[in-house]
């Protein structure tokens, strides 16, 4: 039990740095690609920076994903990659549709892998909710408090 703890821990701690990473480089690229698209109509330059924003979240999760599949085929939960990849999935979206399992001494991960997954969503909820104030702020308009 305990090493199901430490590297669910582990996993959660590598996912929400690589959020955290990944939330400070999408500002960056608002503070840096937003004014130079002032000659663009706002509502145009808004639907392609929340666009943006919005795959580059998914590509965060979608590493979140490799990254658990790994570890779960590094400790040989699954053999094989697929199986690994969708348990992932369907884990750290919450499905847990249940037609793959991990074997009864690893089933903790599983719960590990779900919180991580509502973590990091919410997380990417909240930095949506931000950029778009900052994107509202970069178009020129006064942010609500």
């Amino acid at each position: 039990m305990l090493i199901q703890l430490l590297i669910g821990t582990m996993l959660i701690a590598l996912t929400v740095i690589l959020q955290a990473s990944f939330f400070y480089l999408a500002e960056l690229g608002l503070d840096k690609f937003g004014r130079r698209a002032d000659n663009q109509p706002r509502h145009i330059k808004s639907a392609f920076f929340v666009t943006a924003a919005t795959l580059w979240i998914m590509l965060a999760h979608s590493i979140s994903v490799w990254l658990w599949a790994f570890a779960f085929l590094q400790i040989e939960v699954f053999t094989e990659l697929e199986p690994a990849l969708y348990f992932s999935v369907v884990s750290l979206t919450t499905l847990g549709f249940g037609d793959v399992l991990l074997p009864t001494e690893w089933r903790l991960l599983s719960g590990l892998c779900a919180a991580n997954g509502l973590l990091i969503f919410g997380l990417s909820t909240a930095f949506l909710v931000e950029f778009l104030r900052g994107l509202g702020q970069v178009n020129g308009k006064a942010s609500k408090p």
